[in-house]
């Protein structure tokens, strides 16, 4: 049984029935016939669903964002947003798909040869809860356009969001087969992964769960996509406008509940200008109002599960039992759903579950470092490695200290964000391979390589 529970209540409201064995050989071996004839159809054929698919997702974009709200608990103004990325992430792979995809000839003794871009055959995503529309469309809608099938395994709390997906593909005029959301358990993936007819696999989650997908496909020799934990660094340098940097840090710690891979998560800011900086950030961070995430008021959400919760005090604490200094919050408010109070901590050390582990929620760990150097060793500190930010006046200095972050990402002056035209992803312990961009276009496919003598 797959429940899902309003985090803002923590109230159930939905249930839905696990598929049984027979189901899922169901959907794969319909999978495996849908590719036959979508891999064939042509692009001109696969990208007008693509551009349909655009069209509903801004028709219901309202509903569907209530949806992610109810289901996962995040504020309704971030859901608008992601439901307007997604749209925007299918109109630029209906534009760009005929140009990355297209024939690319190599001069050669051959009297003509060229690569091409063929599919791989059904795939499987693994997606987790707290982007529940965008995580699967950025992986599911280019490796569809490209003629591939998709098999989603979405996280069981936003089954409601799945089936909805699965909707909205339907709707677009995609063949039956193509995209099909399977509401099953954790315990049917392996199985799914070594079945032979799944030719491919893309998880976003943790760096457990990706080591765990990585063996099980290595092991079948899969092509796999890893999107796994971040702890970005954001660091501010002493020429840095302060304010700026303040206030985009706490909406980049803060926002989706700070359930973010990409969100900032250690803060590393001059010793000449922290004091001034965390009168800025703890300013900030005061003015966070805690409450319904359907509400225009609200800036703080609840986290979307109360182990979720639970796993974020128990980090917090083992900091405040070694010493740490709490600069704001690090309680669990007085009322119901799975609210924890925006919190500050400064006096980390590396012997800290948080100095070393990735902190999914809203507690931000800060840190005085005496120069660019010394930011530059705390943040390579951790085995992590997604994105990075960087704050300063000089932007040529800036540019050339982003280029030696250990990250996928870099950004100067800006949050780290995802954009469907450049390339998302990390290196480390943050994931193999990249989503989004033309990079992430030809993640799923086969390009091949024809010689005509």
């Amino acid at each position: 049984m797959l429940v899902s529970i309003n985090p803002f209540d923590g109230r159930e409201w939905a249930r839905h029935d696990a598929w049984s064995g027979e189901a899922l050989e169901r959907a794969v071996g319909e999978s495996e016939r849908a590719f036959r004839e979508w891999s064939s159809a042509g692009l001109e054929a696969r990208l007008p669903p693509v551009r349909e698919l655009a069209v509903r997702l801004g028709g219901e974009r309202e509903s569907l964002a209530a949806l992610a709200t109810r289901e996962m608990g995040k504020r309704l103004v971030e859901a608008l947003a992601e439901i307007d990325k997604c749209a925007l992430l299918c109109r630029y792979v209906a534009e760009k798909a005929t140009a990355v995809w297209a024939d690319a000839p190599v001069a050669t003794e051959a009297r003509r040869s060229y690569v091409r871009t063929d599919p791989l055959g059904p795939l499987l995503g693994i997606m987790p809860w707290n982007f529940p529309f965008w995580q699967v469309l950025r992986f599911a809608v280019p490796a569809i356009a490209a003629g591939n099938t998709i098999l989603l395994k979405h996280a069981p709390n936003v089954t409601s969001v799945s089936l909805a997906i699965d909707r909205l593909f339907r709707e677009a005029g995609f063949p039956a087969g193509v995209f099909q959301s399977l509401p099953i358990e954790v315990e049917a993936v392996e199985g799914l992964i070594a079945d032979p007819r799944i030719r491919g696999v893309s998880l976003t989650g943790s760096t457990r769960a990706g080591r765990a997908v990585a063996a099980q496909a290595g092991s079948h020799l899969k092509k796999c996509v890893l999107e796994l934990g971040g702890s970005d660094p954001w660091i501010v340098l002493a020429d840095a406008d302060l304010e700026a940097a303040a206030k985009a840090g706490v909406t980049a710690r803060f926002q989706n509940a700070g359930q973010s891979c990409i969100a900032a998560k250690r803060f590393l800011v001059q010793a000449e200008v922290y004091d001034r900086f965390l009168d800025c950030f703890i300013a900030g961070v005061d003015a966070l109002v805690l409450g319904d995430p359907l509400e225009a008021r609200t800036t703080l959400a609840p986290l979307a599960r109360d182990d979720l919760r639970s796993a974020l005090v128990a980090q917090v604490e083992d900091a405040r039992h070694q010493g740490a200094r709490f600069l704001a919050g690090g309680t669990i408010p007085s009322r119901p759903g799975y609210f924890y109070a925006p919190t500050a901590i400064d006096g980390l050390d590396p012997t800290m579950r948080v100095w070393r582990e990735e902190v999914f929620g809203p507690a931000a760990l800060l840190f005085r470092v005496r120069d660019e150097n010394e930011a530059l060793e705390v943040a390579e500190a951790t085995p992590y490695g997604l994105g990075a930010s960087l704050w300063s006046a000089d932007l040529d200095r800036a540019e050339r200290l982003a280029q030696r972050l250990p990250s996928g990402m870099s950004f100067v002056n800006s949050m780290v964000k995802s954009d469907p035209r450049l390339p998302f992803g990390g290196i480390r312990d943050s994931g193999v391979g990249r989503e989004l961009g033309e990079a992430g276009l030809r993640e799923f496919v086969n390009l091949r390589t024809v010689w005509i003598a």
